[in-house]
């Protein structure tokens, strides 16, 4: 598991969105995702019909980056990492009640276990730009 400097958690912390790049076949997908970073992993939630879930469960390679755009002090972070899906078990409960606690989204629209996935992704490399 990648280490993380001070300053990068905080960065990582301060933020709750970044963009998720699945593949599969060589052909790329980039989505944003609210995200939650909890014992070192990122996690985040979606459907089952979606084409990150179905290129995850095929390729489990995927990237993240985080960023601020500023024209004179851009900020970010980008990882490329592993993921494993979640859809039952003690890793699903923490973090959904994680999740359920920070969005207001999941209060809106709560699920249970094999209803929506959550998906943890551990990072396996890192670059940073800004974050002094």
């Amino acid at each position: 598991m990648i280490q993380f400097t001070s300053k990068e958690l905080d960065f990582i912390k301060k933020n709750e969105c970044c963009r998720l790049s699945t593949s599969v076949d060589g052909k790329p997908h980039v989505v944003p995702v609210s995200y939650l970073f909890y014992e070192g992993h990122f996690y985040f939630a979606t459907d089952y019909k979606t084409k990150k879930f179905s290129n995850i469960k095929k390729n489990p390679n995927v990237g993240l980056v985080i960023d601020i755009y500023n024209p004179s002090a851009n900020k970010g972070l980008t990882l490329q990492g592993i993921s494993k899906i979640h859809e039952q078990g003690q890793t699903f409960s923490n973090v959904y009640t994680l999740l359920f606690e920070k969005f207001d989204w999941v209060k809106k629209d709560p699920w249970k276990e094999y209803e929506a996935p959550i998906i943890e992704i551990t990072a396996t490399a890192k670059s940073s730009w800004g974050i002094n």
